[in-house]
């Protein structure tokens, strides 16, 4: 046989209709693929996710369209064949769910607020894994308090952070996801798998089902971040005690637990203080630990151990920062951190709307 030529008589050949589809489709591709290489280009530094934040990123968005998707994929077919739809069933049965996974989470990232929660929870946990464990004695010091309530909310904790320190990538696949969050993700793969298979009515009532009965099953109060908000709430530390504990939840690499302590003595959103205290730039943490009373040499030991964990941090920047912000008096910090008072969906409307 002479070079370059092929024998095409083993292979049906490519329909023209179906080759000019293909050629459309990549067409669309290679442009969504020069505008974001243009929008990563034009983007500052400090903007850019660092390799590490990429791969927590990808596997959690791997493991929880994965997880939620398998658990859709499976109980559709089980509806469809128990209803007598065969043919349906047969064609859902065909469908890979990792094959949905740039499709879902395309779509996941390109609404703000859930890229903004999944970058926040990624942050909060590559932080907690590089500070440093400088404490020993209980992992918990409220695990034996004599209030109950205290004491089953600690080891609610303790058994919240044994699930998230897992790899998520891992059983019991703990993505510890929120409301909010699983419930966009249950549609997105669920519409995806629709829109790969045959779309009939049967199909979508399947998914529809599949889709209710995955939201029945959540149960947002057993992530981390939940059980570090009962657990901050039950003890509602007065303001003399706020320093020493934070100090010893970042000791002992509790990062959902010093933000839920910031986020109860402040009465500010979870979600907030986590934005705040993730930020390696974000001055309004000092902030909000004046706003909390706390006094100089607490600020710098707790500023401290953040820049030993993230070297983004500027710890000359924050040492300059110490003086000035001694100076400031606890109720002008409070007032200065008011717009946090409002709902973060009424700042974002009026961000978006220019006011």
């Amino acid at each position: 046989m002479a070079p370059y030529q092929f024998d095409m008589r083993e292979r049906e050949p490519v329909p023209a209709d179906v080759l000019l589809a293909q050629a459309a489709a990549h067409d669309t591709r290679a442009r969504a693929t020069g505008i974001a290489a243009a929008r990563d280009f034009l983007a500052p530094e400090a903007a850019r996710l660092d390799d590490r934040t990429r791969i927590a990123l990808a596997t959690l968005l791997r493991t929880m369209i994965g997880t939620i998707g398998g658990d859709l994929h499976g109980h559709a077919i089980r509806l469809l064949t128990d209803r007598g739809e065969t043919e349906a069933a047969e064609a859902i049965a065909d469908i890979a769910v990792e094959g949905l996974l740039a499709r879902v989470q395309s779509h996941l990232l390109a609404q703000a607020d859930v890229a903004r929660e999944l970058l926040d929870r990624v942050a909060m946990d590559l932080l907690t894994e590089r500070l440093a464990d400088g404490e020993s004695g209980e992992p918990v010091r409220h695990i034996d308090h004599a209030d109950r309530v205290v004491a089953q909310r600690a080891a609610a904790l303790l058994a919240a952070e044994s699930r998230r320190r897992t790899p998520v990538d891992q059983p019991p696949y703990a993505t510890d996801l929120s409301a909010e969050l699983h419930v966009r993700t249950v549609w997105a793969t669920s519409a995806a798998i629709a829109a790969t298979g045959k779309g009939d009515a049967a199909t979508h009532r399947a998914l529809a089902d599949a889709g209710l009965r995955s939201l029945a099953a959540h149960d947002e109060g057993i992530r981390l971040e939940a059980a570090a908000i009962r657990l901050a709430n039950a003890i509602d530390a007065p303001e003399p005690d706020l320093p020493i504990l934070l100090e010893q939840a970042l000791g002992k690499r509790r990062v959902a637990l010093f933000v839920a302590l910031i986020a109860n003595g402040l009465r500010i959103a979870f979600e907030d203080v986590r934005t705040i205290v993730v930020q390696p730039g974000d001055v309004r943490l000092w902030l909000v630990l004046r706003a909390l009373a706390l006094p100089r040499p607490a600020i710098a030991r707790i500023g401290y151990m953040l820049s030993e964990a993230d070297p983004r941090r500027d710890i000359e920047a924050f040492a300059d920062l110490l003086d000035p912000l001694a100076a400031v008096a606890p109720q002008d910090a409070l007032a200065a951190l008011a717009p946090l008072k409002l709902p973060r969906d009424y700042r974002d409307a009026l961000a978006a709307l220019g006011s």
